[in-house]
């Protein structure tokens, strides 16, 4: 009789312990150490400890019964050692459907599930093997394009300093062309009308300026005008052969032997030029002699085609650096690691203008935001946020519409691949 007793004892133990630790893990066995009784972990009721896992819910959070179906809100935990252990509502206990991949929560029904876990846990171990190779490469591409980022962004702004220079060289160009102009518009001013064929006024291809007239007459350079350089370049209108007398020549003067420029332009040259009886010889525009011929309708119009080329060409680059600095404001991200995707296409178009980065604080440039897209019908604009995940390949993975014209894509590049992710490594439980 003692001896059935010793057996019944070990046997009642043994059966006191399967209860204790099934569907509970290992931070809450400390609650379900054998004693007297048990308190509910909530703290709401002490009861008896044999009634722990006796298919009765005593506790009103349900953790007196962690291994039966008791308690409907109760939880099982599934150790499924070697894959990823988790809870499953209580009621899923001895249902019939294995829910734990090493079938501990059908321990007590018809069910005859195998223990799958040690597969599963080899597929997802070789799933993020796969995607730490995956955040390898692609951090190797993420240097890859930081550097050309840094490349392309020092180029830019080379390209930029350069255009800036050209620039103020055309704007140098601009301004002297523009003062040419004036001063060809101004001497078409002062131009008086051509001579008719045959009358006493200059000739065309002749110097009808005063000042010019009156340099080409002071061959000498001493700023007057003598009765010898009067008698070498002026004639009778019809008699050009003849040399005109000296009293002929101070007659012209005024009575005077020489004339300064003042005196010329109320004199002498109202003479020449309003059909007096002399006029000045045909020297056929020699060089040389006076200052240069006034600039004639084709070089008027020369100057103004130049001119409006070089004003075209001066704000076609004030255009192009507006553009530059436009795309050079813009956050490329913190080593301009996202600068390789500006002006590129993903075979999707979109119609949203950029709007900002809007990722979290440890990932601030993990998504990005589109805004002000073409008009919705009955609704407002348009609107796409892209989120980024790291991969070896840059292309568009999905894309999907969870509210009226509010769109949501998965953009897979390197550049979102962050080192971060690499130094979590793979779980210890897997």
């Amino acid at each position: 009789m003692h001896f059935h007793m010793i057996i019944v004892a070990v046997f009642w133990f043994g059966f006191v312990d399967s209860r204790k630790i099934r569907g509970i893990s290992s931070s809450y066995k400390r609650f379900f150490r054998e004693r007297k009784s048990f308190l509910c972990i909530d703290g709401s009721k002490i009861i008896p400890f044999e009634q722990v896992n006796d298919d009765y819910c005593d506790c009103e959070d349900g953790s007196d019964e962690p291994g039966t179906s008791a308690c409907p809100q109760g939880r099982f935990y599934c150790t499924n050692l070697g894959f990823r252990p988790h809870y499953i509502p209580s009621s899923r206990v001895n249902d019939g459907i294995c829910d734990c991949c090493d079938a501990s929560d059908e321990y007590n029904s018809h069910a005859h599930c195998q223990n799958a876990c040690w597969n599963l846990g080899q597929r997802e171990r070789a799933y993020v093997e796969g995607q730490m190779r995956t955040l390898d490469e692609g951090l190797q591409l993420k240097q890859q394009l930081i550097e050309e980022g840094v490349l392309l962004w020092r180029e830019k702004q080379a390209q930029l300093r350069e255009l800036q220079q050209v620039a103020e060289d055309l704007q140098t160009k601009l301004e002297e062309r523009r003062s040419r102009k004036q001063e060809a518009d101004r001497l078409k001013e002062q131009t008086p009308r051509p001579p008719e064929a045959g009358d006493g006024r200059l000739f065309r291809g002749q110097n009808s300026t005063v000042t010019g007239t009156f340099k080409l007459l002071d061959s000498n350079k001493d700023g007057s005008i003598t009765v010898d350089e009067v008698q070498a370049k002026v004639a009778l209108v019809h008699d050009e052969e003849r040399v005109l007398s000296e009293d002929e020549a101070v007659a012209l003067l005024g009575g005077d032997h020489q004339m300064d420029l003042t005196t010329f332009q109320h004199t002498l040259w109202d003479i020449l030029t309003n059909g007096g009886r002399v006029k000045i010889k045909d020297t056929h525009g020699a060089p040389g002699v006076g200052e240069d011929p006034p600039l004639k309708v084709a070089d008027r119009e020369w100057e103004a085609t130049n001119l409006k080329k070089v004003e075209e060409a001066y704000d076609t680059v004030n255009m192009e650096i507006s553009d530059l600095r436009e795309k050079l404001a813009i956050d490329y991200g913190p080593d301009w690691e996202f600068l390789f995707l500006n002006s590129q296409c993903y075979k999707l178009k979109v119609y949203e203008r950029w709007g900002m980065w809007e990722g979290p604080p440890k990932n601030q440039y993990g998504r990005m935001v589109y805004e002000n897209g073409e008009p919705c019908w009955q609704g407002g604009s348009r609107s796409t946020t892209v989120t980024l995940t790291c991969g070896t390949e840059t292309a568009l993975r999905s894309v999907k519409e969870p509210s009226k014209c509010q769109y949501i894509m998965d953009f897979q590049t390197p550049v979102a691949c962050q080192p971060v992710l690499k130094q979590r490594g793979i779980h210890s439980e897997l």
